[in-house]
């Protein structure tokens, strides 16, 4: 039978893998399992040390696991096509398959594999398996690409309930490897020059699935079955933390749409007839984040522009004011706002942050500091172990206002209002911001209104112990969001 080569790249798991699951039964099970670390991400500039050590913890969650059924991880470096190149010419194998990916950089360097490959008689197969609905997919009547997210996502829902019910998939046997073939060890991200300073969870299909099971199990009362509720509330662990394994492919779309699928079908013990409407309910605002996510996706590939510039172009020419202090202050959690600070702390210490979270302080940047959301855009990146390309530039620029949603400019958030709302009792804050861990309630949010003899009892001085606000919120809404933006003649702010 003929050998395969199986490209892992964002798919760093062996169930519903499409691609994976066609090359073994293609060749019988002689499949090389390769993933190629690429220099062109592992230098660039917004790579974040804490999703490289994501990576590697995966990578060798998924070499265990192929190594339980008699093959292992070939692990390569270099340039994607010279490798590929390299191992089918020792090997002799007839095809490379793997999985599509979406952003402009992937889809040039599987450009590059694929011409190299064909170049050499090797066959290339792809497959869509990051997301539910690829690009393109979906269209307008006017057969033009979404640009607006709530028509999108009925005609993505219609599709997804037009799909028949998805059953789980196993690889099929593996046979052992053609030898020889040599593969690197797996390095730590300290090999790879980079310093992991946060806590991060378990890497790996094993760890994603545990997860996605404890989210949907019945009686998880931070669960599935509270999630409209619990979503918005940073202090809980009331949302499915999937996110950076979705990133890697740990777990796959389609195994969130079948569990979602299943609790629909079946609801459990429950038989009022509210509770499985409200039940319905939650499962379909889950689904919404997925939704998103291909929404997203869509947007990057078909308006290749939004990676570097504003999705509407009129809004390059915003005057940001880009106060490298003011930055300096979001970026460390010391901007004075506490739900801000504790945002950015959280960020700092588990690369992660709560989705809430990340639209105040987004909105915090680019509506009260006027700083470029582009600059807000990169440090995510630089920090966050679920940093995708898509989201965070979508994020970004729904809050910034220069992207596809119908609010731009004039959607603000108000730093105390939003901390009172989705954080009351300041449990969140008080997590994240320690030395305001005995601020009364009524000033959690607020704490330079605390009287100073309030104050020294709380051990929080305000100018002290805890930075005064770096801006006046009321003062700078009039000047970044009361009206229209104010514009430049002509240029774009730099990154």
């Amino acid at each position: 039978m003929p050998t395969y080569i199986h490209w892992f790249r964002r798919d760093l798991r062996l169930h519903d893998n499409p691609a994976l699951h066609a090359a073994l039964a293609r060749s019988a099970g002689q499949v090389i399992p390769l993933f190629i670390l690429d220099d062109a991400i592992l230098r660039a500039p917004d790579t974040a040390p804490a999703r490289v050590a994501f990576l590697l913890d995966s990578l060798r969650a998924l070499d265990q696991s192929l190594r339980a059924r008699g093959s292992q991880l070939v692990l390569r470096r270099g340039p994607p096509a010279a490798v590929l190149a390299d191992i089918a010419a020792q090997s002799g194998a007839a095809a490379v398959c793997f999985n599509r990916d979406y952003t402009p950089a992937a889809i040039a360097r599987d450009a590059d594999a694929r011409a190299a490959l064909e170049a050499r008689g090797v066959a290339v197969h792809s497959f869509k398996e990051a997301v539910l609905v690829e690009p393109g997919e979906l269209a307008t009547k006017a057969g033009t690409p979404y640009k607006v997210y709530a028509p999108y996502r009925r005609r993505w829902q219609a599709y997804i309930d037009d799909q028949p019910p998805a059953e789980p998939a196993a690889p099929p046997p593996f046979a052992p490897l053609p030898a020889p073939i040599e593969s690197l060890g797996l390095p730590s991200a300290a090999d790879l020059g980079f310093a992991i300073t946060q806590d991060l969870p378990p890497g790996g299909e094993q760890a994603g699935r545990a997860r996605l099971d404890e989210f949907v199990r019945a009686d998880n009362p931070l669960g599935i079955r509270d999630y409209p509720r619990g979503r918005e509330r940073p202090a809980l662990a009331a949302t499915s933390r999937l996110s950076a394994y979705l990133r890697f492919g740990c777990v796959a779309p389609l195994a969130c749409l079948r569990a979602a699928q299943r609790l629909i079908a079946d609801p459990g013990d429950q038989t009022n007839q509210s509770a499985i409407d409200a039940l319905q309910s939650a499962v379909e605002v889950w689904l919404g984040e997925l939704a998103w996510r291909d929404f997203y996706y869509q947007i990057l590939a078909q308006f290749p522009h939004v990676r570097d510039g504003a999705f509407k172009p009129q809004y390059d020419a915003i005057a940001w004011e880009n106060s490298p202090e003011q930055f300096e202050a979001w970026r460390a959690g010391r901007t004075g706002y506490p739900i801000v600070d504790a945002a950015m702390r959280q960020l700092s210490r588990e690369a992660w942050m709560h989705n809430r979270a990340r639209m105040i302080v987004a909105s915090f940047l680019t509506k009260d500091l006027l700083i470029d959301w582009r600059w807000g855009e990169r440090h995510f990146m630089q920090q966050l172990a679920d940093g995708d390309a898509a989201s965070n530039n979508g994020g970004w620029q729904w809050a910034a206002g220069t992207g596809t949603d119908a609010q731009p400019y004039f959607r603000i958030f108000h730093p105390v209002s939003q901390g009172a709302k989705f954080d009351p009792r300041g449990e969140y804050v008080r997590r994240y911001v320690p030395e305001l861990a005995r601020v009364p309630d009524r000033y959690i949010h607020a704490p330079w209104t605390m009287p100073p003899d309030e104050q020294r009892r709380a051990g929080a001085r305000i100018g002290h112990d805890y930075p005064q606000p770096i801006v006046d919120h009321a003062a700078q809404r009039s000047r970044g969001g009361g009206g229209a933006p104010r514009l430049r003649s002509a240029g774009r702010s730099a990154k």
